[in-house]
């Protein structure tokens, strides 16, 4: 009971960072702009427009990226000069004479203009400093590369202008499939058009609700599409991008952030938790040393856990999607942690081996900590299928996860055999001395 007195302070430590966690986790998230690292983008093969006008219409663009609001008074005025181009001079009606567009610069040199009527038509006039190659805008659900589709302009060798939409069924190139798509083009041909410059691509989108925040995929390659198959992007965003507000911000998200987070939870929850697990099945024999050991190793186990779920509180906030995938991963890593602090909680709860409930604890451990398990390996699973891993992620997870199962079955057989053993062997005989 005097152990039982000093321990229980700790465990109520733990159950408050449990409330802090799940109160973290279900907070709303924060509306907020998003940027994450994904991957190719392509996208209706019509008529375009090659119209070469004044360089000097345009000022040549500066490097990095553009953010909407604040600024020094050069990016404005910059900006201002971009935004103010004459479209009429080189842009076919409807495109070139819509008035009261929005114009946006939204990565690098690329600038978005826009117009949503009440009717939910909307007009969209992506431009881009262009040398060669193809320039595209994708419109994803999720903000996830696979299962979008894309718009993609570029003028060929002979400067014939090609405008297509793309529809993006995987990460592969051989899965960037022309003049297939889902975006819900009007009968308004899009337009392809060069003026100086800058790459102009127009098209017309009718949609059955007011648009409002939008994944919207961005990428350039510098190789002329062959045959009307595209080339691999020399680089590519993605936003989230809101068409119903006047003014927007952007938020940049580095892919390391992903890989990190993959990274703490095949660790945590695919190496190490699995490790500590496997030492008290078949090793008690080396006591107290397994005790220590299964301890030590679950306790690291576990600060790799807690450092993947803050991670994924980030990228959660960060991305600001709904995504049914997303939900699942992010429901079955809440559900992880329960389970994982309740198991820090009954180290500290531990009833004495001569105990009645002992039994009861013993079943408790032992499953819960098998139920972490398994929902850990389909977790990762799932946020490899998410975050579209490449072969390398997954013949690594598969590689580690092959190796620990390979063990277990190896040190389960090696254990029968010695239970086998122990059954078979003739109980000992002894033998009384003579009565003389």
């Amino acid at each position: 009971m005097a152990n039982l007195r000093i321990q229980v302070p700790v465990s109520r430590i733990l159950v408050g960072l449990l409330y802090l966690l799940l109160s973290q986790l279900l907070l709303e998230p924060k509306n907020i702009f998003a940027v994450a690292d994904d991957d190719e983008n392509a996208a209706t093969t019509l008529v375009g427009i090659n119209k070469q006008g004044d360089p000097s219409v345009l000022p040549p663009p500066s490097t990095g990226d553009y953010y909407v609001g604040g600024g020094d008074d050069s990016s404005s005025e910059m900006l201002e000069q971009y935004c103010n181009t004459d479209l009429r001079t080189f842009l076919p009606p409807p495109y070139g004479n819509i008035t009261g567009m929005v114009c946006k610069p939204i990565w690098n040199t690329f600038i978005l203009r826009y117009l949503q009527r009440d009717d939910h038509i909307m007009t969209i006039i992506l431009s881009a400093v262009y040398t060669s190659g193809w320039v595209g805008i994708g419109f994803s659900k999720d903000g996830m590369m696979a299962g979008s589709s894309s718009m993609v302009g570029w003028f060929n060798k002979k400067g014939h202008a090609r405008i297509k939409q793309y529809f993006l069924q995987g990460t592969r190139q051989s899965q960037v499939i022309p003049d297939k798509g889902e975006l819900p083009l009007t009968n308004v041909p899009p337009v392809v058009a060069l003026y100086g410059p800058m790459i102009y691509i127009a098209f017309q989108l009718k949609f059955e609700t007011h648009l409002a925040r939008q994944p919207i995929i961005l990428a350039f390659g510098a190789r002329i599409p062959k045959h009307f198959h595209l080339t691999h992007h020399d680089d590519k965003r993605t936003i989230v991008f809101d068409f119903s507000a006047g003014s927007s911000s952007v938020l940049h998200v580095s892919s390391r952030q992903k890989k990190n987070h993959g990274i703490l939870g095949i660790f945590g929850w695919g190496l190490i938790l699995p490790v500590g697990a496997i030492i008290p099945r078949y090793f008690k024999h080396k006591d107290p040393l397994w005790y220590y050991l299964h301890a030590t190793i679950q306790l690291i186990g576990f600060i790799f856990g807690i450092a993947t779920v803050l991670l994924g509180i980030q990228l959660y906030d960060t991305l600001n999607v709904k995504n049914s995938n997303i939900d699942a991963h992010r429901g079955i890593g809440i559900f992880i942690l329960v389970l994982s602090i309740l198991q820090i909680l009954a180290f500290f709860l531990r009833p004495g081996k001569d105990s009645k409930i002992r039994r009861y604890w013993n079943w408790y451990h032992h499953w819960f900590g098998r139920f972490a398990l398994f929902f850990g390996a389909l977790n990762i699973v799932l946020g490899m299928q998410i975050g579209y891993a490449g072969n390398d992620w997954k013949i690594g997870y598969g590689f580690l996860l092959s190796i620990i199962l390979l063990a277990v079955i190896v040190l389960e057989a090696l254990s029968w055999k010695k239970y086998s053993h122990k059954l078979n062997d003739p109980p000992p005989t002894f033998q009384m001395n003579p009565i003389q």
